[in-house]
């Protein structure tokens, strides 16, 4: 059905100020849409926890016109060698360096608190945006056009109502927006509690350049280097069985484990905590007026470095289908695309981070040499998946529907998404697009859609030889809604445009 959102306090309510709420709020401001955001903290949270991002979230931030900003407080990042307690290697994750098919660098690092200080700096971009921090709600009702929001200003110690037209709940782990929903979790296999330290060096130290998985029963650790400076680094150590956590964090036993790397005069602490990674999947993203986003919708292992990484995937994915749905008057059954595509894609993600993870903390000895041996029979060399959406507004069509499509510079120099803007584009060789049915062009036009011959760049046109295709529609968020061969195919692609 059609949406009436007349009348809402805004169109659209955020739940949650962290990094996933946060590329949200930027997304939707630019489309121009009336946007709340309700966070219970006073400021970003002080502490790094997410510190890995990759080109297509990097892409993501250039749509919403933060990449300058971003690419100047992230370094590269490289990749991770696998190493049993004999200091052999089992397997290496490869992180290629340079720039990769998203048109930028296929992977980065940062330190969270200045990424948050960022993209809330890029909110204040919108006035049509207002962020209400101390502001924790409390409670979600649904209404025939809107969603009520029961609010705690807890600096003012007084309670409001909101009204908006959907409430996003990028409010975490503990998501109070999923609990309202009634959405369960799928456990997809992984509980293990690890303690995450990160420091900051007060001198130089000679430590290792890549990242390195110690792959030891008697205590598996993670070493992540260069943490968005050349002065953070990250370890997470596994909590064996009978340890406690509070004795986990007490800073003699947290030197005690860095010892081999560091000591007290070389860094100070940043963090200590004993968190328990889990890999959870949501099994229900929306419920009417309310959806869920980032840890609200999943949770994965770090082995990967991909839980923020989704969260922003998911909101990329999101915003545009709202923007429609709001201002253009499309059906809100446009939304339901969104789990459809993003679970199956997550998941994918989340089950190879539980596949490292096991390779990564078995306590068992007898395991741990059965794997060695294995491994060392067959040394591996693993890249990070990158897997197509699920079936949604594509439907069975096969790849290259489905898939991200990359951003190469056209000859101009220009950078495919600058010169498209962030909206549909019709990708394809001129004589395919000319000879396109009215029809065609007719709905190309109602949805505001780019048109850009594949003869303007040279890699363009390479992919689509590769492809066997002549021509390709492709969707805000980079991923290609349906491939043609001719002119004819081109025109029932375009029937899968949503439009009001």
């Amino acid at each position: 059905m059609n949406q009436d959102t007349t009348g809402n306090d805004f169109d659209v309510a955020i739940v949650g100020y962290g990094p996933v709420g946060a590329t949200l709020a930027n997304l939707l401001g630019q489309e121009g849409l009336k946007v709340a955001v309700f966070e219970r903290e006073k400021s970003v949270y002080h502490q790094p926890r997410a510190s890995h991002l990759d080109g297509e979230t990097m892409r993501v931030y250039q749509s919403a016109s933060l990449s300058k900003e971003i690419d100047e407080i992230t370094i590269g990042a490289k990749g991770y060698d696998y190493i049993n307690a004999e200091g052999q290697l089992l397997l290496k994750l490869r992180r290629d360096e340079g720039r990769g098919p998203q048109g930028w660098d296929h992977h980065y690092r940062f330190y969270q608190p200045a990424l948050e200080l960022t993209l809330r700096k890029g909110v204040e971009r919108f006035d049509q945006v207002r962020v209400f921090l101390q502001n924790e709600v409390l409670n979600i009702v649904e209404a025939e056009n809107h969603a009520v929001l029961k609010v705690l200003d807890k600096e003012e110690g007084t309670v409001r109502k909101f009204s908006a037209a959907y409430v996003v709940g990028c409010d975490g782990a503990r998501s109070l927006v999923r609990s309202i929903m009634g959405t369960p979790m799928e456990d997809l296999g992984l509980h293990q509690p690890w303690l995450v330290i990160d420091i900051k060096l007060k001198r130089p130290v000679d430590l290792p350049i890549n990242g390195i998985q110690f792959c030891n029963p008697k205590r598996p650790i993670t070493y992540v280097p260069q943490i968005g400076s050349y002065d953070r680094y990250r370890w997470e150590i596994r909590v064996l069985p009978g340890e406690a956590k509070e004795d986990m964090e007490r800073p003699e036993r947290i030197w005690d484990l860095l010892s081999p790397w560091v000591k007290p005069e070389d860094a100070e602490l940043e963090r200590a905590s004993v968190y328990i990674f889990h890999a959870l999947l949501a099994q229900g993203w929306r419920k009417g007026r309310m959806i869920l986003a980032g840890d609200a919708a999943h949770m994965t292992p770090p082995f990967l470095g991909q839980g923020m990484c989704a969260g922003v995937r998911d909101v990329a994915n999101l915003a545009w289908k709202l923007k429609l749905v709001i201002q253009n008057k499309v059906s809100d059954a446009l939304l339901d695309s969104y789990e459809a595509e993003r679970s199956p894609n997550v998941r994918e993600y989340i089950q190879m981070a539980v596949e490292l993870g096991e390779i990564i903390a078995t306590l068992d000895p007898i395991s741990a040499a059965e794997r060695d041996q294995r491994m060392l029979e067959a040394p591996q060399s693993l890249t990070e998946p990158v897997p197509p959406l699920g079936r949604g507004l594509h439907g069975n069509a096969p790849a290259p529907a489905g898939t991200l499509f990359p951003q190469p510079e056209l000859d101009n120099g220009m950078k495919l998404d600058d010169a498209i803007g962030l909206r549909f584009a019709v990708i394809g060789y001129s004589a395919v697009i000319e000879s396109a049915p009215l029809e065609a062009k007719k709905l190309w036009e109602t949805i505001g859609a780019a048109v850009l011959f594949a003869e303007q760049g040279a890699e363009i046109t390479q992919w689509l030889d590769e492809n066997g295709v002549k021509a390709v529609i492709i969707r805000p968020d980079r991923y290609v809604l349906g491939a043609a061969a001719n002119a004819a195919e081109l025109y029932e692609i375009s029937g899968l445009l949503p439009l009001a």
